[in-house]
């Protein structure tokens, strides 16, 4: 393939291989680098999933087309933007008056700023500017947002549309998100792909810039988030920004370090769209190839019924990952994110469908069903953690009524908890 085709990848200060593609074709390759392959470290950054082989030889890939993977492996087409983060990219590219972008120059974009450890070069550079207006950036939002009005608009070539590029790209998911660090001692704020040292706590903000519902999701994730710490499932600290952003510490920048971070999408090659391998069970599978410590599995166990109980149908598998032991050499499960009431409480749903099946069902999931699994994976108790989980049912509803979350929401979410004991 020819030379302007082919992006480097790496990982930890060094160059671990080399990325090709035909785009035509969508056929891409991928070929290790041998001084990082005679060094005999860090064995495991992927999986032997069956995708990526760890040989000298170039290997190609013609299995990956479509929107999730873009013709490349997964994993690392796990750093591309996603949903809303293309939205913001196609923005930029229209204020600059560019028709598109090849895959691999998307990943060059992304650069050093991507989610997790992965990095790409050579990186076209972006203008540093470590001042971040939150005002500014959710008014640019609201235009980018606004689909009945062109993106090439004069207020759109703006600074605050280069950050939000720079901060919204990589973060990934269908809702408006931004990356910004703030240092610990001063309180600065500066863009969360300019350092990712200890002196600043990292976060993913989840910004509320719809003034036309009475559905105050970011509010609502933060409620179920405070739940959640209560019964033993890890999730990073959240507060919410003005009593209305809900912003989680980044698990993949942790004691002044990147961490490699693969979903289980990225991992596999399971399209997260696709339901025919989109399954609890799967996942399962995937925590018991990966050898994944047994109370994490647990752990996994009461996500599972969790999202079951309490509504969260959008539990595809790009919302489950894996971060890497480097000392180790090792994967774990990932901490908890993006739990929360999964559709509009103010619509009426009946039987909606959920992202991963338990038992083949995609709805009416019985507590039989979720007995086998705890059957199949020896989970201790597995009546125990249903009725604790199950338990939290008024304090979450008080949660609601502590933050202000209007009644209507409250009933709308309490009439669709599930009831399995």
């Amino acid at each position: 393939m020819a030379a302007d085709k082919i992006i480097n990848v790496n990982l930890f200060g060094q160059e671990i291989g080399r990325i090709g593609l035909e785009e035509n074709e969508v056929r891409s390759s991928f070929q290790y680098n041998p001084e990082y392959l005679n060094s005999n470290e860090l064995l495991n950054i992927f999986p032997k999933t069956g995708i990526i082989k760890r040989i000298e030889h170039v290997q190609l890939f013609n299995q990956f087309d479509g929107d999730t993977f873009k013709g490349i492996p997964p994993q690392f087409a796990d750093s591309l933007p996603d949903m809303f983060g293309s939205i913001i990219f196609k923005a930029w590219l229209d204020s600059k008056e560019q028709k598109r972008i090849s895959v691999l120059e998307q990943l060059a974009y992304v650069g050093k700023r991507g989610m997790g450890a992965l990095e790409y070069s050579p990186t076209v550079e972006l203008p540093n500017n470590s001042i971040i207006d939150l005002n500014e950036i959710i008014e640019v939002l609201k235009e980018v947002l606004n689909l009945k009005k062109k993106t090439n608009q004069k207020n759109l070539d703006n600074q605050a549309l280069v950050n939000i590029f720079k901060l919204g790209t990589s973060a990934g998911g269908a809702r408006p998100k931004i990356l910004i660090s703030e240092h610990k001692k001063s309180g600065d704020v500066i863009p969360g792909d300019l350092a990712f040292s200890d002196d600043y706590n990292h976060y993913l903000v989840k910004l509320d810039i719809d003034e036309n519902t009475n559905y105050p999701r970011e509010i609502v994730e933060y409620c179920y988030y405070l739940i959640l710490k209560k019964i033993g499932i890890r999730m990073m600290d959240s507060k919410l920004i003005e009593n209305k952003h809900f912003a989680t510490l980044r698990y993949d920048r942790q004691d002044g370090e990147k961490k490699h971070v693969l979903t289980a999408t990225g991992m596999t090659g399971w399209d997260y769209k696709d339901p025919d391998n989109s399954s609890y069970e799967n996942l399962f599978k995937l925590c018991s190839f990966l050898k994944i410590p047994h109370a994490q599995i647990e752990e996994l166990y009461k996500r599972m019924v969790f999202n079951i109980i309490y509504g969260n149908t959008d539990d595809h598998m790009k919302n489950h990952s894996f971060i890497y032991n480097k000392k180790e050499d090792r994967w774990e499960l990932s901490p908890a994110y993006d739990i929360t009431y999964a559709l509009n409480p103010l619509l009426n749903f009946k039987n909606a469908k959920r992202a991963l099946s338990v038992n083949g069902k995609r709805s009416n999931i019985s507590l039989q069903d979720l007995l086998k699994i705890a059957e199949d994976y020896t989970v201790s108790n597995p009546k125990g953690i249903l009725e604790q989980i199950q338990s939290l049912r008024e304090e979450l509803l008080e949660l609601f009524k502590e933050h202000d979350v209007p009644k209507s929401v409250s009933d709308g979410i309490d009439v669709s908890i599930v009831e399995l004991l």
